[in-house]
C-alpha cells in the first residue's frame, strides 16, 4: 500500500507534507507535488498535513488512475524536502473541480 497525490494538489501545491515525510518520497512538478509508491513506506504521516486534503491511501475506490499518474510522474519530476511557500493563489483554487484536465502541468518543478 501507498498513499496517492490526487487532484486537488494542482495548482494548490502546500509542501506541509514533504517535511514531515520520513523517506523523502515526494516528488515536484510545476503545479503539484506526487508521491512515489515504491518509496512510500504508508507510514500515513503526510496525509493529515495536506491543508488541500489531496493526499489519500490508494486504498481508496477510484485512485487507479492516479497512483498510475503518481509513479510516472515520480520518475520524472525532482525530488522534493524542503517546505516552500504555496502559490500565492493556491487557496483560491483549493477545492475546484477536475483540476486534471484543466490545470495539470507535465513540466518538472525545482525540486531541492
Amino acid at each position: 500500500m501507498t498513499f496517492v497525490v490526487t487532484d486537488n494538489c494542482i495548482k494548490c501545491k502546500y509542501m506541509d507534507c514533504v517535511e514531515v515525510c520520513p523517506v523523502d518520497c515526494f516528488y515536484e512538478g510545476d503545479n503539484m507535488l506526487v508521491i512515489h509508491p515504491e518509496e512510500c513506506i504508508d507510514c500515513g504521516v503526510c496525509e493529515p498535513e495536506c491543508p488541500a486534503e489531496a493526499i489519500l491511501p490508494d486504498t481508496t475506490p477510484g485512485l487507479e488512475s492516479w497512483l498510475t499518474l503518481n509513479a510516472e510522474y515520480a520518475a520524472q519530476w525532482p525530488n522534493i524536502t524542503v517546505k516552500r511557500d504555496p502559490p500565492a493563489d493556491a487557496k483560491a483554487f483549493d477545492g475546484v473541480k477536475d483540476k486534471l484536465a484543466q490545470f495539470f502541468s507535465p513540466k518538472p518543478g525545482q525540486g531541492d
